[in-house]
């Protein structure tokens, strides 16, 4: 089995999973739905004693077992493995969808560095969507099959610098503008009487599994690839410093932006390919900063979108006689299916289910009820099926101890209650 070459090129890897739409675009969308700083506290609590537990189970179990997602439930029981493979399924799925957002990004960065003049309605209402949504596809596939070193860690040790280098640029930026006190008092004063109401707490729960892309594979993958001498709790450190610090840097650009230009923080999943681009067009270098945060979403959606395709590329490695490239390509023919049903709902064709848009329909299905569920599981199942003794080995004696109480008693309930909150 392949392995990363350092710690160094794991930790930016796992990043480069961590750090993608979903804290970029999802974040600061939530945030704004939820009333910005009533939505912080509960987002750091649930980063703090859900996400990283979890994050370092996961990790352990990946180290531990050395295997895919599909083997590593078969290992511990049989009867496991429909639970793996219902989890690749869901991976699969998403990442059709993951790609076809990944398309938007590139849209309009092209857009950005053109002459072209366009705004969400235009481009999804054309049938450019479906060109970068398959371009998007092909390059992923392309990396995945390169293997470990020779394909994902060469572009994530490129990408992931420059992606905080452009974040870095953006937020030097926002320190001008007349809304960055806003946007920090925005971000930062707490609501209580809001954070009364369970959909916040709800929220940012759910935010926190998104963020650091945790109880669904990801992280189990890349930690397959593992060396026995990176330490796990200074790897999440990194990690989810990396991951909410991204997110809340991100987050004060937006509404820096938001507030100088009088729009509306609260615009949710508009944010970012409609008010933003309005907003850049009112600001005299408004062409630059488009160019640098769309760029910023593309490189970070690209590296999530790999880490994604790579855990059921793994797992028909692990489990059948096919090679790298053509498992690769048979994963890329189920997205051409999955992700072209979604981006035909956003172009012309307008294909929708009973009324809702084919996309977010699947993205309702498998990402708000499916990634929770496979949390749910992914925790109950490690937590309770290998023993202590060896989570607590491969985490790390201290840090082992404190975790294992957490990933067993409190962060299924909370799970299962965000699950049940959905559901209704």
């Amino acid at each position: 089995m392949e392995k990363w070459s350092s710690k160094r090129a794991f930790i930016l890897a796992t990043i480069g999973s961590a750090v993608g739409i979903a804290n970029i675009w999802r974040f600061s969308a939530i945030a704004g739905d939820y009333g910005g700083g009533a939505f912080m506290l509960p987002f750091a609590l649930a980063v703090i004693f859900l996400a990283i537990p979890l994050m370092m189970l996961e990790m352990a179990v990946g180290r531990h077992l050395e295997s895919d997602v599909l083997s590593a439930f078969r290992e511990l029981k049989d009867c496991f493995l429909p639970i793996g493979a219902a989890i690749a399924v869901v991976l699969i799925v998403l990442t059709g969808v993951y790609l076809v957002i990944t398309g938007w990004t590139l849209a309009f960065l092209t857009i950005s560095v053109t002459p072209i003049e366009a705004d969400f309605s235009d481009f999804s209402s054309s049938w450019w969507p479906i060109l970068f949504f398959l371009i998007s596809l092909v390059l992923t596939m392309l990396i995945v099959a390169k293997g470990i070193r020779e394909g994902i860690e060469r572009v994530v040790t490129r990408l992931v610098p420059l992606q905080f280098l452009i974040l870095g640029i953006l937020v030097v930026y926002s320190i001008t503008t007349d809304g960055f006190v806003d946007s920090l008092r925005y971000l930062f004063t707490p609501d209580f009487e809001m954070m009364t109401r369970a959909d916040v707490w709800v929220a940012a729960f759910g935010q926190a599994f998104f963020s650091l892309a945790v109880g669904y594979g990801l992280i189990l993958t890349y930690a397959s690839y593992m060396g026995h001498d990176i330490s796990i709790p200074q790897s999440v450190g990194i990690i989810t410093i990396a991951d909410v610090g991204a997110a809340i840097l991100s987050g004060t650009v937006i509404f820096s932006v938001v507030f100088a230009q009088d729009l509306d923080p609260a615009m949710g999943a508009e944010l970012a390919f409609t008010t933003l681009p309005l907003a850049f067009e009112a600001i005299s270098i408004g062409w630059l900063l488009a160019i640098l945060f769309f760029g910023l979403l593309f490189a970070a959606a690209l590296t999530s979108a790999v880490s994604m395709m790579e855990v059921p590329v793994a797992a028909i490695i692990n489990n059948t006689s096919l090679t790298r490239p053509k498992a690769a390509y048979m994963v890329s023919a189920a997205l051409l299916v999955i992700g072209g049903l979604a981006t035909l709902s956003y172009s012309a064709a307008d294909l929708r289910i009973g009324g809702e848009r084919v996309l977010d329909v699947i993205d309702y299905t498998f990402g708000t009820l499916g990634i929770p569920i496979a949390a749910l599981l992914t925790a109950l199942i490690f937590a309770w099926y290998i023993e202590d003794s060896q989570l607590i080995v491969e985490v790390d004696p201290f840090w082992g101890k404190l975790i294992l109480p957490l990933v067993k008693y409190l962060v299924p309930p909370v799970l299962l209650v965000v699950i049940i909150f959905q559901f209704i």
